[in-house]
Formats: structure tokens, C-alpha cells, sequence
């Protein structure tokens, strides 16, 4: 095992990782930006290295800051965490270079999977279902509506490099379309430095469903079921639950066992997330693979009984995977809530200091959080500041709960949106499992 790792990440998740680093008894550097200073990451870890200003690209997004942080500690590890850095296989690789393990899977499937199109050619010849599309990245927007109109309207453009939802246009006739190819390409340069896009058949109000999986490189791969990711707001994610209610025990059964072949096939090695729209007919395709620990990752920890991190922490020590499938159950069903900063009617972040912070208790009931009274929700970051997940023994147990927990959920001082989730809990559509990516669109 590791004796010592670096966690190149802020927030929620470096506390998240401090905990299961600290439970095998591995020691942890955190890194923090000047602004972060009085973070609880900062001071649960048992060291803390300063990396720059506030600002990601000067902090947590500085290669070289981090790997000097890592050299100046001594560190055997580097753990990403999701966003900034996690995904980045420059990153990845540098560190297989340098001498650290990176706690995730290597430079090359972070590269094959970063581009969008080339992941969907690879699940193609693993024999995983793609959605109908262009074959690869499209040169220009006259062979894009030649391709659009092959496929039949509407359709989705998709940035090629991109992923969170940025990136993305759905063109429903001819007249939309330039626009919404201009709109991608745009919004893909800007986000992540290329204007490669690629087309999709768009699948009208299906569900968004994806299934957890581990591989140890060698070959053996296990997936954890899935997550029902269908409640978002402009395809971010706002509520997860697991198992999902959309769809039946064959159809998680084809799933699993499709998403474990690829895992296999790449020989992929330490967590990652094949991400599928499910149509109302359950037929599910492949739509992108996340290279990382997800952010709603407690709901399947729940769900299962199996802490994920500790998992990612051995896998990358070269521990052998002594689980099995069959180890893996579904105990019960879980809910998490992404509780941001931001106004719960406009959307806007509401950065500003808590005056007030009570968390919800009780059996069942979980807080990932690096809040606290009196700490500052600073503008500089994703406006996330606590995940509420809660399990049950059945998903109305689990609503009931997470209804109750919300409730006790006091944060005061600055907007969130605790509110928005009181009312999707409420809703009679959400009560009976009737929901798609469409559910806010709809209903709010």
C-alpha cells in the first residue's frame, strides 16, 4: 500500500479521499490555493502544500505546481478526484513519468475516452450500442447537414474533446442546424481548446443511465450496476438515485455484462463510468465513458456496501481485485442531492459567507460536504457544496428519508437549492419513477 498520497483536488472530494486514505493508514498531502487557506481538506490532511492563487488555472489546473507539491512531500501517489486535472492524460502521463502512481485509469484510455468520437469507434468494435451518427469528428457544416439529414432530424452536435454538458446543441430541422453547428463549435474551442464536433441521432426525452464499473488492467473487470442520472438542468446532473426505476432485471443484466466486456476489451484499469441513454423501449446506447470516480459515486457506495475509493486506493497499490460479481448486490436504494450555491429559481451561483450550517442526521443519512459555519463559498469554483445522499430499504423509504433530511438541511447566509430539491421530491411524476432528461424541462 501507498505511504503517502497527494490529492490534487479541493472540496468535497479531497475530504472524501483524505477519509479512505486515512482508514487503510495512508498519509495525505493536500494541495490549496491561497484562497483556500482555511479549507477543511487543508486541515484534515496531514500535510498541506500552496500551489498558486485563486484562480484553477494558476492552482489546481498548474501541472508543474502540483508535481512540485508531490516532490517537495515525498509522495508515492497522486489522486485527481474528478474535474480539474482528472481527466487530463498530459497530467496522467507525467506522473507515470515522474515516478507517481495516478490513482485512475492510464494516459492512453484517458486519451481514447477524452475524444468523444474515438471512445464511440471503440465501444463500436467492443460491441457495445452506439447511438446512429457521423463516423468520427464532421469537417464542416455542409457535410454535418448532409449527415443530418441521412440520420433524420432532430439531432444533437456534440463538441468532440467535450464533456459536463458544455459543447452540446440539438438541432430539430435544416434551419436550425448551422446554428446550432456554429453554437458547438464555439462553445467546444472555448471550453477545451477544439472545435471538433461530432452528430448523434437525439433520443427525445430518454432516460440517462449509466453503470459503474472497475477494471484491474489485466483483464478482469466488474461493474456496480447503475446510477439514474435523468434529473438535470441543461445536462447537468442535479439529483442521482440507484437502482434506477426505468428499467427491468434483463435489461440491467444486458447493461452489466456489456459494460464489463469493455472494461475487459480495453483492459482498462481502476474505476470509470459507461454513461447510456435508455429509451422508453429500453433499448440503451453508448453515449460517453468518464475516466474517474464520479461525483455521485456515495449513491452506488450506498447502495452496494462497498466504499469505491478505498477500491480505487488498492487497485492502484497493485492489489489484486478479489472481488468477485457475484459479491456485488443491491442491498437497497439510494438518493443523492447536489445542494449548490446557487439561486434555486434563476440558477445564478450565489457565492457568500454561511452564517448558519446545520447538517441532517439519523440512520441511513450521509453528508459529503467541506462546509461549515462561517465558511465562504468563494466565486472562483463549481458553486457544488455538499452532497446529501441518504439509503433506504426500498426507493419509498429512501424518498421518505431524503425528503426528512432535507427538511434539517439548514444553510444560511447564501441561496441554494435545497428548495428546487424539496419540490422534485414532491413531485407526482418523480414519486412514480416517470421521469427522463426532460423532467425539469417539463415540469419547472
Amino acid at each position: 500500500m501507498f505511504n503517502k498520497v497527494l490529492i490534487a483536488n479541493r472540496g468535497e472530494i479531497a475530504l472524501r479521499i483524505i477519509r479512505a486514505c486515512k482508514e487503510l493508514g495512508i498519509k495525505t498531502v493536500a494541495v490549496y490555493s491561497d484562497v483556500d487557506r482555511d479549507s477543511l481538506h487543508v486541515a484534515m490532511a496531514d500535510e498541506a502544500v500552496c500551489i498558486g492563487p485563486a484562480q484553477s488555472r494558476a492552482s489546481y489546473l498548474n501541472v508543474k505546481s502540483i508535481m512540485a507539491a508531490a516532490e517537495i512531500a515525498d509522495a508515492d501517489a497522486i489522486h485527481p478526484g474528478y474535474g480539474f486535472l482528472a481527466e487530463n492524460e498530459d497530467f496522467a502521463a507525467i506522473c507515470e513519468e515522474s515516478g507517481f502512481k495516478f490513482i485512475g485509469p492510464s494516459s492512453k484510455h484517458i486519451a481514447m475516452m477524452g475524444n468523444k468520437s474515438a471512445a464511440k469507434d471503440a465501444m463500436k468494435a467492443f460491441g457495445v450500442p452506439v447511438v446512429p451518427g457521423s463516423d468520427g469528428s464532421v469537417a464542416d457544416v455542409k457535410e454535418g447537414l448532409e449527415i443530418a439529414k441521412s440520420i433524420g432530424f432532430p439531432v444533437i452536435i456534440k463538441a468532440a474533446a467535450g464533456g459536463g454538458g458544455k459543447g452540446m446543441r440539438v438541432a430539430h430541422n435544416e434551419m436550425s442546424f448551422m446554428n446550432a453547428f456554429e453554437m458547438a463549435r464555439a462553445e467546444g474551442a472555448n471550453a477545451f481548446g477544439s472545435d471538433e464536433v461530432y452528430i448523434e441521432k437525439f433520443i427525445e426525452e430518454p432516460r440517462h443511465v449509466e453503470i459503474q464499473v472497475f477494471g484491474d488492467g489485466k483483464g478482469k473487470g466488474l461493474h456496480f450496476y447503475e446510477r439514474e442520472c435523468s434529473i438535470q438542468r441543461r445536462h447537468q446532473k442535479l439529483l442521482e438515485e440507484a437502482p434506477s426505476t426505468g428499467i427491468s432485471a434483463e435489461t440491467r443484466r444486458k447493461m452489466g455484462e456489456t459494460s464489463v466486456k469493455a472494461v475487459q476489451s480495453l483492459q482498462y484499469e481502476n474505476a470509470g463510468t459507461i454513461e447510456y441513454l435508455v429509451d422508453k423501449y429500453e433499448n440503451f446506447y453508448f453515449m460517453e465513458m468518464n475516466t474517474r470516480i464520479q461525483v455521485e459515486h456515495p449513491v452506488t457506495e450506498m447502495m452496494t456496501n462497498i466504499d469505491l475509493l478505498q477500491l480505487q486506493l488498492r487497485i492502484a497499490a497493485g492489489e489484486p481485485l478479489t472481488l468477485n460479481q457475484e459479491d456485488i448486490r443491491i442491498v437497497g436504494h439510494a438518493i443523492e442531492c447536489r445542494i449548490n450555491a446557487e439561486d434555486p429559481e434563476t440558477f445564478r451561483p450565489c457565492p457568500g459567507t454561511i452564517t448558519g450550517y446545520n447538517i441532517p442526521g439519523g440512520f441511513g443519512t450521509r453528508v459529503d460536504s467541506a462546509c461549515y459555519d462561517g465558511y465562504t463559498v468563494l466565486p472562483y469554483y463549481d458553486s457544488m457544496i455538499a452532497k446529501l445522499i441518504v439509503f433506504g430499504k426500498n426507493r419509498e423509504m429512501a424518498i421518505a428519508r431524503m425528503q426528512r433530511a432535507l427538511d434539517e438541511f439548514v444553510v444560511e447566509g447564501i441561496k441554494t437549492t435545497i428548495p428546487l430539491h424539496k419540490r422534485i421530491l414532491e413531485h407526482h411524476a418523480f414519486i412514480k419513477g416517470e421521469i427522463s432528461t426532460a423532467f425539469i424541462e417539463r415540469y419547472f
